[in-house]
């Protein structure tokens, strides 16, 4: 138990490493010619890292069969938060300053920020309900809400892929993990793992 709370403060601290190195690049003056872009382009990079890494706990718990893993799912989808809220805000704040006429517009018309709201928006109950008394409430609608973070990945790839204008090898990379991921979900791929489970049984 000792060991898992430390690997449990290990991971919680290497999860805000992008954030305080953020925070040293703003304060000694390397966020680039355009601050404010960096500033956006960063935490929003970080929050689908750690949707996507959030995403790789259950086929890795499977896979492995290392079921303490699951621990420290909770935790990394709320950092994907952590860094959704950050994204959100820098738009909102240091991008439009509360300008909400322009971001109204934004959001009509600029389809990459409909879809990042939306999927800002749809992570806000699943952090809310993140805790083990929620879990309880909701009973079995708690995991149904948060199936809802493959939905949210997908609209955070296509708002990524949307933004990018030339370079669109980072999206696309992200698209492919998340397809990956999806595949591995699929119903037929356990029974494989079964039967061949059992063919192993057998020949021994």
């Amino acid at each position: 138990m000792r060991a898992l709370l430390t690997v449990k403060n290990f991971l919680f601290v290497c999860c805000l490493v992008p954030f305080f190195i953020l925070v040293f690049n703003a304060a000694t003056g390397n966020l680039g010619a355009n601050p404010i872009e960096k500033v956006r382009l960063f935490t929003g990079d970080w929050t689908l890292y750690f949707l996507l890494i959030t995403l790789t706990i259950t086929p890795l718990r499977k896979i492995s069969g290392w079921n303490e893993l699951i621990r420290y799912r909770r935790m990394l989808g709320l950092y994907a938060f952590f860094y959704a809220c950050l994204h959100f805000f820098s738009y909102l704040i240091l991008d439009q300053f509360f300008d909400w006429e322009e971001i109204g517009r934004d959001i009509i018309k600029r389809p990459y920020i409909t879809i990042g709201v939306a999927a800002f928006v749809l992570l806000i109950p699943m952090a809310v309900t993140s805790t083990n008394k929620m879990m309880k409430r909701l009973g079995k609608n708690w995991k149904k809400l948060h199936s809802l973070i493959y939905l949210i990945t997908t609209l955070g790839v296509l708002h990524f892929l949307w933004l990018v204008k030339a370079d669109i090898r980072e999206p696309v990379l992200m698209g492919i993990i998340l397809i990956s991921l999806l595949i591995l979900r699929l119903p037929w791929l356990n029974n494989i793992k079964s039967y061949l489970k059992n063919r192993l049984a057998e020949q021994s």
